[in-house]
């Protein structure tokens, strides 16, 4: 069976050099906020070109505190898209401000700006668009419309680290961005983790505070904060990775590239669609079929795995509709029930991708 993705350590390389410093943190003795989450979040911050790399406990952790430390609460309406992960969601919930969901672009994925500016009103304090499955979406019309309307503007980068589009890398342009070590993701840890970026001080400063307990001077709390601290260890295995995740990213390509390549043009079948100015990392490859249980019956009978991200968009999810009532959001609606994720991971190889390839040939010639 092809896996979607593989997460064991193929890499002889990087296991060792990963093996090397977990020794290191063993024979210290220190595995919280210890030179590794140092070096880490300095070398972060370096890679996108910020002033600042705060990491946390989670990917949900950088967005909630985020959203906390930017002074979002009730009252306050936050605009996000409606096809992503619920902890996108979660986060907005957790301050007690309301999200509002604007429709997706039905080529990218990611936030329509036109919808976004239509959902623009005068209870909105924030935009958090999602880069989807490893695609930037519009940040140039995304902080046009912020600036003119005096807005923030938060990225979640959880699915893009080392995205582009425009010459301008995921996580560097807006008042906030923030990222997941998740282990699936394109730069993942071996567990939970996070990480926020930014450029302000006061910012950084209280979202330091906010993961450590409100505190920043030991049993001296300024304020109420959260448990929220990136072990020693998960550093370790994120710093080796960073040095990689340029190569991750290229693999990635090539393998979308020689997906796109073969399907496009073959019945039922729309593979994702880059925008020209666009650098995809393609955390998930994912196409679009019209009759996606056959498909991916299909695949998996000939030993391929696949998963749908995401078959409910948030605003259908049951949790909203009691608080929020029904919304119809067709071209979010429209992708979630069309929607595929085929396997891909740096370690793929020519014969894996032809196993998939030949699979899908063989299901729509049988359709």
């Amino acid at each position: 069976m092809i896996p979607l993705a593989d997460l064991s350590l193929t890499d002889h390389e990087l296991r060792a050099e990963i093996e090397s410093g977990m020794r290191a943190v063993f024979d210290s003795g220190r595995f919280i906020s210890g030179p590794n989450v140092a070096a880490l979040e300095d070398e972060v911050a370096a890679y996108l070109g910020v002033k600042h790399a705060v990491s946390c406990a989670s990917g949900t952790d950088a967005l909630h505190l985020t959203l906390r430390a930017l002074d979002i609460g009730p009252g306050d309406e936050v605009i996000t898209s409606p096809f992503t992960f619920f902890a996108t969601v979660e986060a907005i919930l957790y301050v007690g401000a309301t999200p509002v969901f604007a429709d997706i672009d039905p080529h990218t994925f990611t936030l329509d700006p036109a919808a976004v500016e239509a959902a623009i009103s005068s209870a909105t304090r924030a935009v958090l668009p999602v880069h989807l499955y490893g695609q930037m979406a519009d940040m140039d019309a995304l902080h046009e419309l912020a600036q003119h309307h005096h807005l923030k503007v938060i990225e979640d980068c959880a699915q893009a680290f080392g995205a582009r589009r425009n010459g301008l890398i995921a996580g560097s342009g807006s008042d906030a961005a923030c990222f997941s070590f998740f282990p699936s993701k394109n730069l993942g840890a071996f567990g939970d983790g996070g990480l926020i970026a930014c450029a302000s001080d006061a910012v950084a400063a209280r979202l330091r505070e906010l993961c450590n307990h409100g505190s920043t001077q030991r049993y001296v709390h300024r304020r109420v904060g959260y448990n929220s601290r990136l072990d020693e260890l998960q550093a370790v295995v994120v710093r080796a990775k960073l040095k990689r995740v340029d190569a991750y990213n290229d693999a990635r390509r090539r393998i979308a590239r020689r997906y796109t390549q073969a399907l496009e043009g073959l019945s039922g079948i729309t593979p994702p669609q880059e925008h020209p100015a666009a650098y995809h990392v393609y955390n998930q490859y994912t196409l679009l079929t019209p009759d996606r249980a056959t498909l991916q019956r299909a695949l998996h009978d000939h030993r391929v795995a696949t998963a749908v991200h995401y078959p409910l968009p948030l605003h259908k999810q049951p949790a909203l509709v009691e608080r929020y009532g029904r919304q119809q959001l067709p071209v979010a609606e429209a992708v979630a029930e069309r929607c595929l994720s085929l396997p891909i991971y740096p370690e793929l190889n020519d014969a894996g991708v032809e196993q998939v390839l030949a699979a899908i040939q063989a299901a729509t010639e049988i359709a």
